[in-house]
Protein backbone atom coordinates (compact mmCIF):
# COMPACT_ATOMS: atom_id res chain seq x y z
CA UNK A 1 0.00 0.00 0.00
CA UNK A 2 2.66 2.60 1.00
CA UNK A 3 4.81 1.32 -1.66
CA UNK A 4 1.71 2.18 -4.27
CA UNK A 5 1.58 5.86 -3.04
CA UNK A 6 5.29 6.25 -3.46
CA UNK A 7 4.84 5.01 -6.74
CA UNK A 8 2.28 7.67 -7.84
CA UNK A 9 4.87 10.45 -6.54
CA UNK A 10 7.73 9.07 -8.55
CA UNK A 11 5.42 8.94 -11.77
CA UNK A 12 4.61 12.20 -11.48
CA UNK A 13 8.20 13.58 -11.45
CA UNK A 14 8.91 11.62 -14.61
CA UNK A 15 11.23 8.28 -13.54
CA UNK A 16 12.62 6.20 -15.78
CA UNK A 17 14.12 3.26 -14.67
CA UNK A 18 11.51 0.26 -15.93
CA UNK A 19 11.65 -2.68 -13.95
CA UNK A 20 8.62 -4.98 -13.16
CA UNK A 21 5.59 -4.58 -15.69
CA UNK A 22 2.35 -3.39 -14.05
CA UNK A 23 -0.25 -6.17 -14.81
CA UNK A 24 -1.14 -9.55 -13.47
CA UNK A 25 -3.87 -10.03 -16.38
CA UNK A 26 -5.64 -13.40 -16.77
CA UNK A 27 -7.12 -13.65 -19.99
CA UNK A 28 -9.09 -16.21 -21.37
CA UNK A 29 -10.23 -16.82 -25.14
CA UNK A 30 -13.24 -18.74 -25.31
CA UNK A 31 -15.60 -19.63 -28.33
CA UNK A 32 -18.55 -21.79 -26.97
CA UNK A 33 -20.51 -20.76 -29.68
CA UNK A 34 -18.10 -21.42 -32.88
CA UNK A 35 -18.55 -25.00 -34.59
CA UNK A 36 -16.18 -26.49 -37.08
CA UNK A 37 -13.01 -24.57 -36.34
CA UNK A 38 -9.18 -25.49 -35.94
CA UNK A 39 -9.28 -24.11 -32.04
CA UNK A 40 -5.74 -23.26 -32.51
CA UNK A 41 -5.93 -19.90 -33.07
CA UNK A 42 -8.28 -19.31 -30.18
CA UNK A 43 -5.34 -20.63 -28.31
CA UNK A 44 -2.67 -18.75 -29.56
CA UNK A 45 -4.98 -15.45 -29.05
CA UNK A 46 -5.44 -16.09 -25.66
CA UNK A 47 -1.40 -16.83 -25.19
CA UNK A 48 -0.50 -13.14 -27.52
CA UNK A 49 -2.78 -11.30 -25.45
CA UNK A 50 -1.65 -12.63 -22.31
CA UNK A 51 1.79 -11.53 -23.29
CA UNK A 52 0.40 -8.03 -24.81
CA UNK A 53 -0.61 -7.19 -21.45
CA UNK A 54 1.78 -8.58 -18.63
CA UNK A 55 4.87 -8.60 -20.53
CA UNK A 56 4.88 -5.19 -22.01
CA UNK A 57 5.92 -2.00 -19.76
CA UNK A 58 2.81 0.49 -20.06
CA UNK A 59 4.48 3.12 -17.80
CA UNK A 60 7.52 4.50 -16.61
CA UNK A 61 6.41 3.32 -12.81
CA UNK A 62 8.59 0.68 -10.95
CA UNK A 63 6.15 -1.76 -9.72
CA UNK A 64 7.15 -4.76 -8.10
CA UNK A 65 5.89 -7.94 -8.89
CA UNK A 66 3.67 -7.91 -5.55
CA UNK A 67 2.14 -5.29 -6.68
CA UNK A 68 1.05 -5.73 -9.90
CA UNK A 69 -2.92 -4.76 -10.84
CA UNK A 70 -4.80 -7.96 -10.70
CA UNK A 71 -7.20 -7.81 -13.55
CA UNK A 72 -9.03 -10.42 -16.16
CA UNK A 73 -10.18 -10.53 -19.51
CA UNK A 74 -13.05 -12.40 -20.83
CA UNK A 75 -12.73 -12.73 -24.54
CA UNK A 76 -16.25 -14.49 -25.95
CA UNK A 77 -15.76 -15.14 -29.77
CA UNK A 78 -19.73 -15.29 -30.87
CA UNK A 79 -18.95 -15.02 -34.29
CA UNK A 80 -16.09 -15.64 -36.66
CA UNK A 81 -16.98 -13.32 -39.87
CA UNK A 82 -14.55 -14.81 -42.20
CA UNK A 83 -10.49 -16.82 -41.77
CA UNK A 84 -9.25 -13.73 -39.41
CA UNK A 85 -12.18 -11.54 -38.51
CA UNK A 86 -14.25 -11.71 -35.64
CA UNK A 87 -17.03 -10.84 -33.51
CA UNK A 88 -16.94 -10.97 -29.58
CA UNK A 89 -17.41 -9.74 -26.03
CA UNK A 90 -14.67 -8.51 -23.25
CA UNK A 91 -15.75 -9.07 -20.12
CA UNK A 92 -13.58 -7.03 -18.35
CA UNK A 93 -13.35 -7.36 -14.33
CA UNK A 94 -10.59 -4.91 -12.17
CA UNK A 95 -9.30 -5.31 -8.54
CA UNK A 96 -7.81 -3.66 -5.91
CA UNK A 97 -6.14 -5.43 -2.91
CA UNK A 98 -7.09 -4.01 0.40
CA UNK A 99 -4.57 -3.05 2.63
CA UNK A 100 -3.81 -5.46 5.65
CA UNK A 101 -6.25 -8.14 4.56
CA UNK A 102 -6.50 -10.95 1.66
CA UNK A 103 -9.56 -9.27 0.12
CA UNK A 104 -10.08 -7.50 -3.21
CA UNK A 105 -12.07 -4.76 -3.70
CA UNK A 106 -13.72 -5.08 -7.49
CA UNK A 107 -13.06 -1.46 -9.05
CA UNK A 108 -14.84 -2.00 -12.51
CA UNK A 109 -17.24 -5.26 -13.91
CA UNK A 110 -18.09 -3.86 -17.23
CA UNK A 111 -19.14 -5.75 -20.64
CA UNK A 112 -17.97 -4.40 -23.96
CA UNK A 113 -20.20 -5.40 -26.43
CA UNK A 114 -19.21 -3.66 -29.36
CA UNK A 115 -15.41 -5.84 -30.18
CA UNK A 116 -15.09 -6.75 -33.64
CA UNK A 117 -11.15 -6.97 -34.65
CA UNK A 118 -8.68 -9.26 -36.89
CA UNK A 119 -6.08 -11.78 -36.14
CA UNK A 120 -4.25 -14.71 -38.16
CA UNK A 121 -2.76 -17.22 -35.92
CA UNK A 122 0.81 -16.65 -35.12
CA UNK A 123 0.51 -12.95 -35.69
CA UNK A 124 2.30 -10.40 -33.91
CA UNK A 125 0.83 -8.10 -31.77
CA UNK A 126 2.25 -4.43 -32.66
CA UNK A 127 0.74 -1.53 -30.91
CA UNK A 128 2.26 2.29 -31.32
CA UNK A 129 0.97 5.13 -29.12
CA UNK A 130 0.90 7.34 -31.60
CA UNK A 131 -1.26 5.88 -34.51
CA UNK A 132 -4.45 3.27 -34.50
CA UNK A 133 -3.33 0.37 -35.68
CA UNK A 134 -6.02 -2.32 -34.98
CA UNK A 135 -8.85 -2.68 -33.31
CA UNK A 136 -7.16 -5.84 -30.98
CA UNK A 137 -4.17 -3.90 -29.53
CA UNK A 138 -5.87 -0.43 -29.34
CA UNK A 139 -8.88 -2.28 -27.78
CA UNK A 140 -6.39 -3.77 -25.29
CA UNK A 141 -4.21 -0.74 -25.10
CA UNK A 142 -7.13 1.32 -24.05
CA UNK A 143 -8.19 -0.82 -21.01
CA UNK A 144 -5.39 -1.07 -19.61
CA UNK A 145 -4.95 2.54 -19.67
CA UNK A 146 -7.87 2.77 -18.03
CA UNK A 147 -7.35 -0.27 -15.55
CA UNK A 148 -4.12 2.00 -14.31
CA UNK A 149 -6.39 5.25 -14.01
CA UNK A 150 -8.49 4.12 -11.99
CA UNK A 151 -6.15 1.87 -10.06
CA UNK A 152 -4.13 4.93 -9.25
CA UNK A 153 -7.40 7.54 -8.57
CA UNK A 154 -8.04 4.34 -5.98
CA UNK A 155 -4.56 5.19 -4.00
CA UNK A 156 -4.08 9.05 -4.94
CA UNK A 157 -6.62 11.84 -5.37
CA UNK A 158 -6.77 12.51 -9.42
CA UNK A 159 -3.98 10.08 -9.54
CA UNK A 160 -5.10 8.25 -12.39
CA UNK A 161 -5.19 11.52 -14.93
CA UNK A 162 -1.81 11.02 -16.64
CA UNK A 163 -3.49 7.19 -17.84
CA UNK A 164 -6.86 8.79 -18.40
CA UNK A 165 -4.94 10.88 -21.05
CA UNK A 166 -3.14 8.09 -22.96
CA UNK A 167 -6.63 6.46 -23.24
CA UNK A 168 -8.33 9.21 -24.88
CA UNK A 169 -5.28 9.36 -27.21
CA UNK A 170 -6.27 6.46 -28.31
CA UNK A 171 -10.00 7.53 -28.16
CA UNK A 172 -9.06 10.51 -30.29
CA UNK A 173 -6.68 8.38 -32.97
CA UNK A 174 -9.94 6.15 -33.38
CA UNK A 175 -12.13 8.46 -34.41
CA UNK A 176 -11.87 7.74 -38.39
CA UNK A 177 -12.08 3.70 -38.44
CA UNK A 178 -15.30 1.84 -38.67
CA UNK A 179 -15.24 0.05 -35.65
CA UNK A 180 -17.53 0.45 -33.00
CA UNK A 181 -17.39 1.74 -29.51
CA UNK A 182 -15.05 4.55 -30.12
CA UNK A 183 -17.56 7.31 -30.88
CA UNK A 184 -19.94 10.07 -29.37
CA UNK A 185 -22.54 8.67 -31.52
CA UNK A 186 -22.12 5.11 -31.37
CA UNK A 187 -24.10 5.35 -28.12
CA UNK A 188 -23.95 6.24 -24.60
CA UNK A 189 -22.22 3.51 -23.15
CA UNK A 190 -18.96 2.79 -24.45
CA UNK A 191 -14.75 3.81 -24.87
CA UNK A 192 -15.53 7.07 -25.87
CA UNK A 193 -17.85 7.82 -22.95
CA UNK A 194 -16.10 6.02 -20.32
CA UNK A 195 -12.95 7.93 -20.47
CA UNK A 196 -15.01 11.38 -20.96
CA UNK A 197 -16.97 10.57 -17.69
CA UNK A 198 -13.76 10.23 -15.53
CA UNK A 199 -11.86 13.42 -17.42
CA UNK A 200 -15.55 15.71 -17.35
CA UNK A 201 -15.13 18.19 -14.56
CA UNK A 202 -18.57 17.77 -13.94
CA UNK A 203 -17.85 14.68 -12.57
CA UNK A 204 -15.06 14.82 -10.40
CA UNK A 205 -16.68 13.92 -7.15
CA UNK A 206 -16.89 10.39 -9.07
CA UNK A 207 -13.24 10.05 -8.50
CA UNK A 208 -13.24 11.68 -5.24
CA UNK A 209 -15.64 8.83 -4.66
CA UNK A 210 -13.06 6.39 -5.65
CA UNK A 211 -10.26 7.59 -3.58
CA UNK A 212 -12.04 8.11 -0.12
CA UNK A 213 -14.20 5.15 -0.64
CA UNK A 214 -11.04 2.81 -0.65
CA UNK A 215 -8.32 4.67 0.55
CA UNK A 216 -9.72 6.11 3.65
CA UNK A 217 -12.47 3.54 3.65
CA UNK A 218 -11.29 -0.04 2.86
CA UNK A 219 -8.24 0.34 3.67
CA UNK A 220 -8.41 1.04 7.78
CA UNK A 221 -11.19 -1.30 8.25
CA UNK A 222 -9.09 -3.90 9.02
CA UNK A 223 -7.92 -1.86 12.19
CA UNK A 224 -10.84 0.45 12.30
CA UNK A 225 -13.71 -0.63 10.82
CA UNK A 226 -16.12 1.87 12.21
CA UNK A 227 -14.23 4.40 10.95
CA UNK A 228 -13.19 3.18 7.73
CA UNK A 229 -17.87 2.49 7.10
CA UNK A 230 -17.95 5.85 8.73
CA UNK A 231 -15.91 7.49 6.02
CA UNK A 232 -17.09 5.14 2.92
CA UNK A 233 -20.56 6.64 4.52
CA UNK A 234 -19.70 9.73 3.64
CA UNK A 235 -18.46 8.79 0.07
CA UNK A 236 -21.54 7.89 -0.99
CA UNK A 237 -22.61 11.59 -0.90
CA UNK A 238 -19.92 11.96 -3.70
CA UNK A 239 -21.96 9.34 -5.95
CA UNK A 240 -25.84 10.96 -4.51
CA UNK A 241 -24.04 14.53 -6.28
CA UNK A 242 -23.34 12.64 -9.40
CA UNK A 243 -26.76 10.94 -9.76
CA UNK A 244 -28.62 14.62 -8.72
CA UNK A 245 -26.69 16.44 -11.63
CA UNK A 246 -27.22 13.47 -13.84
CA UNK A 247 -28.47 10.46 -13.32
CA UNK A 248 -28.26 7.79 -15.07
CA UNK A 249 -24.46 8.56 -16.22
CA UNK A 250 -22.69 5.95 -17.65
CA UNK A 251 -20.05 6.13 -15.00
CA UNK A 252 -22.14 5.98 -12.13
CA UNK A 253 -23.81 2.85 -13.43
CA UNK A 254 -20.23 1.32 -13.80
CA UNK A 255 -19.12 2.09 -10.48
CA UNK A 256 -22.48 1.23 -8.95
CA UNK A 257 -22.19 -2.74 -10.57
CA UNK A 258 -18.92 -2.67 -9.33
CA UNK A 259 -19.65 -1.61 -5.90
CA UNK A 260 -23.60 -2.50 -5.02
CA UNK A 261 -21.97 -6.19 -3.71
CA UNK A 262 -19.78 -4.86 -1.75
CA UNK A 263 -21.80 -2.05 -0.49
CA UNK A 264 -24.38 -4.45 0.99
CA UNK A 265 -22.04 -6.21 2.99
CA UNK A 266 -20.42 -3.53 4.35
CA UNK A 267 -23.78 -1.74 6.09
CA UNK A 268 -24.90 -4.96 7.29
CA UNK A 269 -23.06 -4.73 10.13
CA UNK A 270 -23.27 -1.01 10.69
CA UNK A 271 -25.66 0.92 12.74
CA UNK A 272 -28.66 1.36 12.26
CA UNK A 273 -28.15 5.29 11.29
CA UNK A 274 -25.26 3.84 9.04
CA UNK A 275 -27.27 1.60 7.66
CA UNK A 276 -30.55 3.82 6.94
CA UNK A 277 -28.46 6.47 5.49
CA UNK A 278 -26.86 4.13 2.94
CA UNK A 279 -29.80 2.43 1.89
CA UNK A 280 -31.86 5.84 1.41
CA UNK A 281 -28.86 7.01 -1.10
CA UNK A 282 -28.20 3.75 -2.58
CA UNK A 283 -32.60 2.89 -3.59
CA UNK A 284 -32.50 6.29 -4.73
CA UNK A 285 -29.69 6.13 -7.21
CA UNK A 286 -30.17 2.45 -8.19
CA UNK A 287 -33.58 2.04 -8.07
CA UNK A 288 -33.56 -1.29 -9.94
CA UNK A 289 -31.83 -2.83 -6.71
CA UNK A 290 -33.81 -1.10 -4.14
CA UNK A 291 -35.16 -4.33 -2.53
CA UNK A 292 -31.51 -5.53 -2.09
CA UNK A 293 -30.37 -2.62 -0.57
CA UNK A 294 -33.23 -3.33 1.75
CA UNK A 295 -32.38 -6.73 2.77
CA UNK A 296 -29.59 -4.36 5.15
CA UNK A 297 -32.29 -3.29 7.53
CA UNK A 298 -33.41 -6.25 8.15
CA UNK A 299 -30.07 -7.48 9.27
Amino acid sequence: MKYRLVLIFWFVIGLTQLKAQEFNCDIRVTAPGIEGTDRRVFEALQESLYDFMNNRKWTNVNIKTQERIECSILITINERISSDEFKATLNLILRRPIFNTSYNSVLLNYVDENFQFRYLESQTLEYNENTFGSNLTSTLAYYAYMFLGLDFDSYSLYGGDPFYKAAESIVNSAQNVPDKGWKAFDGNRNRYWMVENLQNAAYRPMRQFIYDYHRLGLDIMSDKPDDGRAKIGESLNYLNTIHSNRPGLFLLQLMIDAKRDEIIKIYSKGSPQEKTKAVNIMRDIDPANASDYEKILAK
